[in-house]
């Protein structure tokens, strides 16, 4: 036996010792699902997995990792882990945060208090009751944590901002084994760097978010065969020009697979879709909505709904899937550039081509925002395919960053962090000049490097 393989043996006796049933190791039978993220085209194989159940259980693990001389790599449910993929976790232990769940409103500051490993549709059924909803994002799989911390993207957010603005207070386990509270009042530094630097600082276990008082909302989406692709982009990237701040969609081209579990006017066919939520009354948002419905979509759902429904409009998979992505923040769409898109968004190796109209409240940085806080530019690129054949994952990935880098002449060089799914220098796109102050907060928390990230700083 090796001085590596002593080494490896002793520190899992270490870590079965201290952790007992809340550590999953290699050799344990159990390993293989343990390690799976949501994502399956990751191949993930850390030292272990440890799964808490509490802030103390994280408090206990992140002690036992450190004794042990390993690296801890924070997980609420693995959308992201394709960014983690690019890191060693040859010698880390992956938290797999997905017991740690639960949410706690108070409808009468608006707020919620969610656990770390809770996704957005646990927060969306709380907060319904009260008639509030929050800046989720278009799929409820998604942790609240992560998605919360490194931006997040919602159909509300050219009226409000950014996710991470609604943030008002991180519980965090830090690189000493510390369960701090971070907020405006108490170390506000380590609150500033974790709204940007989230898991590169610790493991966060809960967070307080504001909520938004729509019990209802006027939203849906449009449908339009992919043979209409040319006019219906066009007519939305001119028509996203002149809607209000109370307007956030996104158009998307689909070539969707034969399957029996889809609808059969969707099954094996190539479609264009429209989107997103309108914040007016029902009058005014089928104003807004008149020259996209003058192109006779042979479906319109858009109508006033229950708040909670807006998680299915997008229709993001519900189920584990194995996916590559790529983004580009744009400057502007003129023509030019939709007709780049539409050539990109005409390859049926791609599952989803689409667009996301950002600017209004986006881009406008709140005054007590943390490392990252707004993201600039008007428009939103992302390229999707799936990675059906292990085999075949470097031919993909070079897919979709190639159909993203089509446009790279509208790019204003800024990364939405949500949406980096590894491949890409996040570090000096997806920062600015916040970078070298979270280097100084990480150097003071964890100085000897403890914690890995989906977007290392």
């Amino acid at each position: 036996m090796t001085i590596q393989e002593l080494n490896a043996d002793r520190r899992a006796d270490e870590l079965r010792g201290a952790l007992a049933d809340r550590i999953v190791l290699a050799s344990d039978p159990g390993f293989d699902a343990a390690r799976m993220p949501w994502n399956l085209s990751v191949d993930q194989r850390p030292f272990a997995v440890a799964r808490p159940a509490s802030a103390e259980d994280v408090v206990d693990i992140v002690r036992a990792v450190t004794a042990a001389g390993l690296r801890l790599a924070p997980q609420s449910t693995g959308h992201a882990a394709a960014a983690l993929g690019d890191s060693d976790l040859t010698n880390a232990v992956v938290v797999n945060l997905s017991g740690l769940r639960g949410v706690t409103v108070d409808p009468v500051n608006k707020t919620a208090r969610v656990l770390g490993g809770s996704s957005w549709r646990d927060v969306i059924a709380a907060a319904a009751p009260y008639g509030l909803t929050a800046l989720h994002g278009s799929s409820g799989t998604v942790s609240v944590a992560g998605y919360s911390l490194l931006g997040g993207l919602s159909f509300y957010a050219r009226a409000h901002g950014l996710a991470v603005g609604a943030v008002r207070e991180v519980q965090i386990v830090t690189a000493d084994g510390a369960l701090l509270r971070a907020s405006g009042d108490e170390h506000p530094d380590l609150f500033w760097a974790v709204r940007g630097g989230s898991g590169a600082l610790g493991v966060v276990v809960s967070l307080v978010i504001d909520l938004l008082p729509y019990p209802d909302v006027f939203a849906g989406a449009m449908l339009w065969d992919a043979s209409r692709a040319s006019q219906v982009a066009h007519a939305w990237a001119r028509w996203t020009r002149t809607v209000p701040e109370s307007v956030t969609t996104t158009l998307r081209v689909l070539h969707l697979p034969l399957l029996p579990e889809l609808p059969p006017f969707l099954s094996g066919r190539s479609v264009i879709a429209i989107d997103g939520a309108i914040l007016d009354n029902d009058s005014d948002a089928s104003g807004i909505l008149e020259p996209l419905r003058a192109l006779e979509p042979e479906m319109d759902l858009f109508a006033r709904i229950p708040a909670a429904g807006l998680l299915d409009v997008h229709m993001d998979p519900v189920d584990p899937t194995p996916a590559v992505s790529a983004h580009r923040v744009l400057a502007e769409l003129p023509d030019d550039a939709v007709d780049a898109f539409l050539t990109v968004a005409d390859d049926r190796r791609l599952f989803v081509s689409e667009l996301r109209h950002l600017g209004g409240a986006i881009a406008r940085r709140p005054r007590d925002a943390g490392a990252i806080g707004s993201l600039p530019g008007e428009y939103l690129l992302h390229t999707i395919a799936m990675v059906m054949d292990p085999a075949a994952a470097g031919v993909v990935t070079g897919l979709v960053h190639g159909g993203a880098a089509a446009l790279d002449r509208w790019s204003v060089g800024a990364l939405a962090l949500t949406f980096v799914d590894g491949g890409v220098d996040a570090r000096s796109c997806g920062y600015g000049d916040a970078l070298e102050p979270l280097r100084a907060v990480k150097q003071q928390y964890d100085p000897a490097g403890v914690f890995l990230a989906s977007l290392p700083i």
